[in-house]
Order: C-alpha cells, then sequence, then structure tokens
C-alpha cells in the first residue's frame, strides 16, 4: 500500500492542534493553523452580496429579509443594527466586502447550517476554517455554543470541534474557528453540519461568514537562486532566473506543478512543462509575473484542488519611460526658446539634460535653451524604478533669418515656392505678404511658409511685392519679394 506523506505528516499536525484545543478549553476561540503549506480554497462560502439564493440548509429555521430576524429565523444581509435589543450593531461581514449570515437561534437547539461539499481528493488532509461573531453585547444572556462537524456520505463523523461558549465583547468581534480532517481514500462528498447546543429566546444571538477548506500539506517553498522573492528589472534588460523549490516531506509519488499568475494572484495557470523542483523562466515583455510550486501526489496533481501551494515569487517587469527630446530647433542667437520634450509624469521620474550649457534649468522636461553655438542636447528619463530612456535634439543657432527676395512659381520644379529657411511653426511667426494695393495676399501664422504665388487659387501677377515678418518679443522684419513667371 502507498504512503501517503501528505496525509500522514498533516495528521500528526492534527492530532497536536487538537491537543492544543483541548488544553484550551474555555479560552478565546483559537483557529487551526496549517503547520505546512496551504492550497487555494477549494470550498470558500462568503455569502456573496446577499442578493443570490444560498445554497445551503437551514433545518428549523426560516430565511427572511426582515431587518431584525426573531427567534428561529435567520437573513443573509450586509449589516446587522441593535434592532432595539441587545445587540451589537454589526456594520460589515468579516472582510467588509460582502453579506453574512445572521442566526436568531430557535428556542431548541439544533443544527442551523447544513452543506455538502464537493471536489474533495482522496488522501488529503483539509484545514476547515469560519468566522463567527456573537451578536450579543450583555454576558448575562445565553452565548451561543456550537459544534462543526464533517461528515461522510453515511453520516461517520470525520472531525468535529466544539467552540464551548462564545463570549461577550465591548464590540462586534469576529473570530475564527477551524480545524483539520482527513477524508481517507474516497474523493465521495462530505457533509459540513453545524449546530448551536444552546437554546434561544434570551440571547444565543450569532453571525457566520467565510467558511473555507482548504488542503494542508508538508512546507512547500520557492526560492529565486541568488535572489529574493521579488525580482524587479526593467525591460528588455532582464536574463532567465531560476527558481528552486523545496519540500520539506516528500516521496517518490510526489509531484510538482509551476504556476504563473498574470493578475496579482487572483487566478493561477499552469506552466506547461514546468514540472520539476526547478523552473527556469525565460524573458518576456513588460508586466507582473507571480510564479509558486503546487505540490501534490502524482494521482492528483492535475487537479489544482488537490495541491497546497508554496510561496509566491514576484518578478515585475517595468517598461522603459518614454523620452523624447522633441524636434529639433532652430533659434536666432540672443533669443531664448523652450524645449519641447515629453517624458514620464509618474512621481519619482527624474530628469536630465546633457550638455548642461544654454540650459535654464538641466533638471526639469522642458528647459529654455539659449546655446552660443549650435548644439545637441541629451535627455535621460529614469523613473523610481531605476529604468533609463534617453533621447537626442539638436538646437541650430542662426546669426539671423534669410528671407528670398524673388521665386518663380511656372511649374518647372525649380524655385517655384517663396520658402523662408528655418522659419519653423514653433518659432510663433506671423507672416503677411502684400500687394501693391496694400491687400493681404498670402499669410501664414505659427506655420512654415510655402507660398506658390496664388491667392484665393488665382494666380498673381508677376511684380513686387511686400513681406512683413513678426516674431514674438521682436522687431517686425520687412521687406520685399519679386514673383517671376
Amino acid at each position: 500500500m502507498q504512503t501517503n506523506t501528505f496525509a500522514s505528516l498533516c495528521m500528526s499536525a492534527r492530532i497536536v492542534i487538537l491537543l492544543l484545543f483541548v488544553s484550551l478549553s474555555g479560552a478565546a476561540l483559537r483557529a487551526q493553523v496549517c503547520v505546512g503549506s496551504l492550497g487555494d480554497p477549494v470550498v470558500n462560502i462568503d455569502f456573496g452580496t446577499g442578493a443570490a439564493p444560498a445554497s445551503f440548509t437551514a433545518p428549523g429555521y426560516q430565511l427572511t429579509t426582515a431587518a431584525c430576524p426573531n427567534d428561529g429565523f435567520y437573513s443573509i444581509t450586509t449589516s446587522q443594527s441593535n434592532c432595539g435589543r441587545q445587540w451589537h450593531t454589526v456594520s460589515s461581514d468579516h472582510t467588509g466586502g460582502g453579506a453574512f449570515m445572521m442566526i436568531n437561534a430557535s428556542q431548541t437547539p439544533g443544527d442551523f447550517f447544513v452543506q455538502t461539499l464537493s471536489n474533495l481528493c482522496p488522501n488529503t488532509n483539509y484545514v476547515f476554517s469560519a468566522w463567527v461573531l456573537n451578536v450579543v453585547n450583555n454576558p448575562a444572556l445565553i452565548k451561543p455554543n456550537l459544534l462543526f462537524k464533517i461528515e461522510a456520505a453515511d453520516g461517520t463523523v470525520l472531525a468535529q470541534y466544539a467552540t464551548g461558549d462564545i463570549e461577550v465583547f465591548s464590540q462586534p468581534t469576529w473570530q475564527q474557528v477551524g480545524f483539520s480532517f482527513t477524508n481517507g481514500n474516497s474523493s465521495a462528498p462530505v457533509t459540513l453540519r453545524i449546530t448551536n447546543n444552546a437554546p434561544g429566546g434570551q440571547g444565543n444571538d450569532l453571525a457566520l461568514d467565510d467558511i473555507s477548506f482548504r488542503a494542508c500539506g508538508p512546507v512547500v517553498s520557492a526560492t529565486a537562486v541568488g535572489l529574493g522573492d521579488t525580482i524587479r528589472v526593467c525591460y528588455p534588460d532582464q536574463r532567465a532566473y531560476t527558481f528552486q523549490g523545496q519540500v520539506s516531506a516528500s516521496s517518490s509519488s510526489t509531484a510538482f506543478q509551476w504556476q504563473l499568475s498574470r493578475d496579482t494572484g487572483r487566478t493561477w495557470t499552469d506552466i506547461a512543462g514546468a514540472t520539476s523542483l526547478a523552473f527556469t523562466r525565460s524573458t518576456a515583455g513588460p508586466g507582473l509575473f507571480l510564479y509558486r510550486l503546487g505540490v501534490a501526489p502524482s494521482s492528483s496533481i492535475a487537479s489544482p484542488s488537490c495541491r497546497i501551494n508554496s510561496n509566491i515569487q514576484w518578478v515585475d517587469v517595468f517598461d522603459l519611460p518614454q523620452a523624447q527630446a522633441g524636434p529639433d530647433r532652430v533659434k536666432f542667437a540672443g533669443r531664448p526658446i523652450r524645449l519641447m520634450a515629453a517624458g514620464n509624469q509618474e512621481s519619482g521620474t527624474r530628469y536630465s539634460w546633457s550638455p548642461v550649457s544654454g540650459l535654464s534649468d538641466p533638471s526639469i522636461l522642458t528647459p529654455v535653451a539659449d546655446p552660443a553655438t549650435t548644439t545637441e542636447y541629451m535627455l535621460t528619463v529614469t523613473t523610481r524604478h531605476g529604468c533609463v530612456n534617453s533621447d537626442r535634439v539638436n538646437v541650430q543657432v542662426i546669426a539671423s533669418l534669410f528671407v528670398p527676395n524673388a521665386f518663380t512659381p511656372n511649374s518647372d520644379g525649380k524655385n517655384d515656392r517663396w520658402v523662408i529657411p528655418f522659419l519653423t511653426p514653433e518659432l510663433g511667426a506671423l507672416v503677411n505678404v502684400y500687394d501693391r494695393a496694400g491687400q493681404v495676399v498670402y499669410q501664414s501664422r505659427n506655420n512654415s511658409v510655402a507660398w506658390d504665388g496664388t491667392h484665393k487659387g488665382v494666380p498673381l501677377a508677376s511684380g513686387v511685392y511686400v513681406y512683413q515678418i513678426v516674431l514674438p518679443d521682436a522687431a517686425p522684419l520687412k521687406g520685399t519679394v519679386i514673383l517671376l513667371r
């Protein structure tokens, strides 16, 4: 007969923990703590948001939507007021994000929660846990006294735990109760039965929430060889990383499966072929990658509900920051311009320009530049994660603006347009061209100049035209241009 290391190890832990429960009887509720590693919840009953119908049965109790359940009634609610009784006001469920079961005990002790549980694995040790709250705030009234049972299909009790009287607190206090059980060779469903051993009528009002079953086994750990449990790197500068798993107790029948999560651990996917204790991760694009090792007997490793899992290894691959030094610029000597750079704006980002000569502040994204000669500047952007990117921009310095004094728009492909070199849109110039009557026949505002010798689509006659160029913070520049056909 094959020995199951998982079940035998946790059975020993179960005996120790149950003895601990006995020695602590009469003290505050204690939850069983798995001495090894846990799997994902196989069963997770959190009562949702209270809108969906319940899947459990409550023998002898009736469901009510009333805000204040009477004796023998229960409700699924997101909060509970004191109802003018000696109750706490319970503002939320155990986790603060959903509903819970509110029970006003019947006069006669008995079961108030029965649920059949499936998807359990054979020869697996499970940890059961639930959260309970004594709603009554008067210690002189009857206290809830609960018995939790796990029963096989034939009624055999696989495990049970009695809470004793659940004490009164000055404030509503959720307490966790738990124990472990092994379902033997069977994968048949089991029944969870919760019994209230105390009568109702004068107290004995409680809340129940977050019931779960999780596989328990030996200690499973995962480490990144030579690194910590969190790897932060910049894309694309990364290498392959090897993760090494360890299991405190295993046998020849123990199997392994590495998993990946891309949604911060909400869902996990098996990595094809990653079925040994060591796993080497290849390089990948930017994003957050979570890895863990699942362990189970080889006969049940294919079922995630049968596994126990290691700690999580994080690989955070950060994208390179945006670094755009902006378009090349032309400036007149003695007339500063502002660089039109773009880059990451998130907190902690640092900017650095080089060389620093001619810049108003080399540590900001858009400094004012006034170099004496043509200069190429490099922008370096560094994020708070240490990822670096850079870009360059050329600032050309000219002594004055050259304005051609003639052009020939005859469609021969030569000098067909009146173009003013270096008069770029960033200079913010206003250019007007006038005919002899003083009418504006061409205008360019904040744009480059490329006049084809027409006005409203009609070719103009040959002749002399007057231009005016107005630059911000500078005297207008006037002159003439000859149009020849």
